[in-house]
């Protein structure tokens, strides 16, 4: 395999700022959830495993960036951020208790979230120049799995032995499908913008670059 390139490409300002205030926001409410996690809403919710797993989660590319990417890619900062917004949005959404007080809110996270997932391994592993098939194989690989190892999680977290679990089932079934086709929907968006010349710019795209 031949030596590859830097490949260098700079974030629009946006995309970094947001990148680092949602990591900040992240980092300042899950501390909340430690000292209170009522006032957070999470009590009986898992809520010193998202203090460990979220802080895990977001800072997994910039890690990966530091030990294995950083003399041949730039920072890749639009799938960080899509990373680091599925847990800035999931404590967001308790402290506000909008899991509770909209019905509908629990499906959007689902949706979105695991949308947003897919999405970032898209960016991260797929070159612009893959076929819409290829795309949408990637996103219901990565989506699928994601929402049966988020479901899974749930259940020993949070709903085996509790109340919820006459209703965990129907819940789950919903859950998976919403997001599967969350990254679906997000597969066919970065492909589409990919067609039309953008978004290209968002490294590392390791598929593409190997295969330079």
């Amino acid at each position: 395999m031949t030596e590859v390139a830097a490949v260098r490409y700079p974030a629009p300002t946006v995309i970094r700022t947001a990148d680092v205030l949602a990591k900040g926001m992240l980092v300042l409410l899950l501390l909340m959830v430690v000292i209170d996690p009522d006032g957070s809403n999470l009590r009986n919710k898992a809520a010193e495993a998202r203090a460990i797993g979220y802080p895990l989660l977001s800072f997994t590319i910039p890690m990966i960036w530091l030990l294995a990417w950083k003399e041949r890619f730039s920072f890749p900062w639009l799938p960080d951020l899509m990373i680091t917004v599925t847990c800035f949005t999931d404590i967001l959404g308790n402290r506000m208790d909008l899991y509770d007080s909209i019905s509908w809110f629990d499906d959007l996270m689902h949706y979105v979230n695991t949308g947003l997932i897919a999405g970032a391994v898209i960016l991260l592993t797929l070159h612009h120049s893959a076929s819409r098939i290829r795309v949408v194989e990637r996103a219901l690989a990565v989506g699928a799995t994601a929402a049966i190892s988020w479901e899974i999680l749930e259940y020993v977290a949070f709903i085996h032995g509790h109340a919820e679990r006459q209703f965990a089932y129907v819940d789950t079934l919903s859950d998976l499908g919403l997001g599967v086709l969350g990254s679906v929907t997000v597969a066919l968006v970065i492909h589409a913008l990919w067609q039309r010349g953008q978004l290209r710019e968002t490294a590392p795209q390791l598929e593409g670059a190997l295969l330079r």
